[in-house]
């Protein structure tokens, strides 16, 4: 297969009114799934390709590096404990190196059952302009981080800063995993075509987003109020998902967490909204979808 594939062979058109409905268990009207990414930022970033990861100062960067620590020092347990008041099954947007350097929140995670999809090495370990067997490794890399921790294979993939390359959907597909949230492009579950096996491409939202909120300036409460206003559009056509995307240096903060709160209560005072993992969802989705045919070699 060529390296260079153009979207339009890896997902194939399909015009939403067009669509049999999905269904979701119980009747729900929605699947809601909740990612927090927890990251890792590299003090002194080790390789550098196209985008630097500190480009304020020289490296090291204190404050950049300072808030991001936070966000594994004090904010992850403070998202814990909301997500606890909810007991909402999240899906962690996982740099694969936290399982090791960080035993406390490997072990948290992993009492509370969440699903831990990887988000590479580390955040400040891009995979733009990496060759494929180079990509291959780094992948490799991580799940088998995963399963030495873990005892199972990963379940999803969510390229480090969304730096993808025209290979990731094929390697994350041979490397067993099942969905990946590196598209960005729909509001269900959508088949990926890949050199072999199967890959679904599940909705993960740069919207409802807290990191793409607060590099806009965006505040809490504008973005609690977001959260409200895209929950009830999807909610109200029925048979969407939901992603919340937060990450513990932003709404960790304890002058942000009530905001996310109020922002969950909301949508969990609704009934029919289906609370799951990723994994789930495409398992769910996988039942009542075919899958589209590999690439041609």
């Amino acid at each position: 297969m060529p390296q260079a594939v153009a979207m339009h062979e890896r997902i194939a058109y399909s015009a939403m009114p067009e669509r049999v409905p999905l269904q979701w268990p119980d009747g729900a009207r929605l699947a809601l799934w909740v990612a927090p990414n927890i990251e890792h930022y590299e003090y002194l970033p080790a390789q550098i390709r196209v985008r630097n990861p500190w480009p304020r100062v020289l490296h090291p960067d204190i404050l950049g590096y300072g808030l991001r620590d936070y966000g594994n020092r004090v904010g992850v347990w403070r998202l814990m404990a909301l997500m606890d008041r909810f007991a909402l099954p999240c899906t962690v947007s996982l740099s694969s190196a936290v399982l090791d350097m960080y035993p406390d929140i490997t072990e948290a995670m992993l009492t509370r059952r969440w699903e831990l999809m990887s988000h590479g090495l580390y955040n400040t370990r891009y995979h733009w302009g990496m060759s494929e067997p180079e990509e291959r490794a780094a992948i490799e890399e991580c799940q088998e981080i995963h399963r030495r921790i873990t005892g199972q294979s990963l379940r999803g993939w969510f390229s480090p800063a969304a730096s993808n390359t025209r290979n990731t959907p094929d390697l994350v597909a041979q490397s067993g995993i099942d969905y990946l949230c590196d598209f960005y492009h729909d509001d269900q579950p959508t088949p990926l075509r890949v050199r072999e096996g199967s890959l679904i491409s599940l909705p993960y939202s740069m919207e409802i987003n807290d990191s793409i909120a607060w590099r806009r300036g965006m505040e809490a409460q504008a973005f609690a109020r977001k959260i409200c206003d895209e929950f009830d559009t999807l909610y109200a056509e029925g048979g969407r998902v939901m992603n919340i995307a937060v990450h513990p240096f932003i709404m960790g903060q304890p002058h942000r967490i009530d905001h996310l709160e109020k922002a969950l209560a909301y949508v969990l005072g609704h009934s029919g909204v289906w609370c799951a993992t990723g994994g789930q969802i495409v398992d769910c989705y996988r039942a009542q979808t075919p899958t589209h045919k590999p690439l041609p070699t």
